[in-house]
């Protein structure tokens, strides 16, 4: 339960970290404005850790309520689902975020993290968050795994158990 509440707050604190992040510098006379709306990866990073958030709050209340151990196959397909989607919004904002800070020379894409640090460093605080919460997944998908495994397990032993008459 409580690696359930470690991915709700990291999925939360990173969509609202991104969400805030944005910077305006003015170099020789023009406004440069680093926005993450710019980016169609990290707009989809804020939907995907705000569609893991909601989905683990709505996961954390039903099992609290109702802990049936023949729910384990479908909190793993949870699991599953949650850290797809979540990795893959890691992995477009990191690199997007790689050429942010680095550039891209065979393109001629130059850095701007040097020039709105402020922003990158926002940027790199949401996508941190982010892989937290998806480890915390991964860690959870094992246990549910096992769980079932040790389930399975169990009923098979209790069927295949001798009866003395």
């Amino acid at each position: 339960m409580s690696l359930k509440i470690v991915v709700i707050a990291f999925t939360l604190a990173g969509a609202i970290t991104m969400l805030t992040s944005e910077q305006s510098v003015t170099i020789f006379g023009i406004v440069i404005q680093a926005r993450y709306t710019y980016s169609s990866a990290f707009r989809f990073k804020v939907v995907a850790d705000s569609l893991v958030c909601a989905l683990s709050l709505l996961s954390l209340f039903l099992v609290y309520c109702n802990s049936n151990p023949n729910y384990y196959f479908f909190l793993l397909c949870h699991y599953m689902v949650s850290m797809v989607v979540l990795i893959s919004g890691c992995a477009a904002s990191t690199a997007i975020g790689y050429v942010g800070k680095f550039g891209q020379s065979q393109t001629g894409w130059v850095g701007i993290c040097d020039r709105v640090d402020k922003f990158c460093d926002k940027i790199l605080l949401s996508i941190a968050l982010s892989y937290v919460a998806f480890i915390s997944l991964f860690v959870l998908a094992i246990m549910a795994a096992y769980k079932l495994n040790s389930l399975a397990a169990y009923k098979l032993n209790s069927l295949a158990a001798p009866t003395i008459r």
